[in-house]
């Protein structure tokens, strides 16, 4: 029986002796941390001066004044001028003219208006008078044409943009090069006793120059330098129709081993 109490309050001391250690340490952590957090507020405000900071301003928009339209101008219309011409079919002078005498005398009175004093009068295929005639008196003037109507034709549409051709097949295109180099023989190549024909994709633009190169078979060691020699290579633009096109073909390169 006593064996056992000895035991119960040993295990009761262990049990208090723990709780006071864990509740010592939780205390110090919470006093660590409120003064990180009292040290850090202290640290902010002493370098908050330091700091680049932005002040924006609301500000309210400028009232823009209003701009008055200018008044449109009432384009005079052009009027009607009445010409100073009377037009008869037949000259017959009025009878209070005596100095002009008439070529015939006849009973029957003519239905021809006879001519104004002060007013010029031409012949023509109907009577007419003027509305306000002029009075004659001493002057010179010009007569001005009005300018001649010239009827401009519209500009005729630029043409449309033909659509690019598409490469036309060259197949081999050694014996069409006006200049094709030769590849050098690499030195791993070499050592490596690495021979055969290497077959190099090319495409040929409308002025003969090699614009892409890529190596479609042949050993790896010997299609990088085949590739760079045919880019070097140069032929004459080929024409259909009149209009250089681009041309697609192959160049075959030789190694011999050495």
């Amino acid at each position: 029986m006593f064996d056992n109490l000895v035991e119960s309050s040993s295990h009761k001391e262990d049990l208090s002796r723990k709780g006071s250690f864990i509740l010592a340490t939780f205390v110090i952590y919470a006093v660590l941390l409120l003064a990180f957090f009292v040290a850090g507020i202290y640290w902010y405000d002493n370098h908050l001066g330091e700091m680049e900071l932005e002040l924006t301003t609301l500000v309210a928009p400028v009232p823009v004044p209003q701009q008055k339209q200018p008044e449109q101008k009432q384009e005079a219309k052009p009027q009607k001028v009445e010409q100073n011409v009377d037009v008869r079919r037949e000259l017959i002078a009025d009878v209070s003219r005596t100095e002009l005498v008439p070529k015939e005398i006849s009973a029957k009175a003519s239905d021809v208006p006879p001519v104004r004093r002060g007013v010029t009068t031409i012949v023509g295929n109907a009577d007419s008078s003027t509305a306000n005639p002029m009075p004659a008196g001493p002057g010179v003037g010009t007569v001005v044409a009005a300018p001649t109507k010239v009827n401009i034709a519209d500009e005729p549409p630029p043409p449309e943009p033909k659509a690019p051709r598409a490469p036309i097949s060259g197949g081999v295109l050694n014996g069409k090069a006006i200049s094709l180099p030769k590849p050098p023989y690499p030195q791993i190549a070499r050592a490596a006793h690495a021979a055969g024909t290497v077959v190099v994709q090319v495409l040929i633009d409308e002025n003969g120059n090699v614009v892409s190169a890529h190596a479609v078979s042949g050993h790896p060691l010997l299609q990088a330098v085949a590739v760079q020699a045919a880019r070097q290579a140069r032929f004459s633009p080929t024409k259909l129709s009149g209009q250089p096109v681009k041309v697609t073909g192959v160049i075959q390169y030789n190694f011999v081993a050495q």
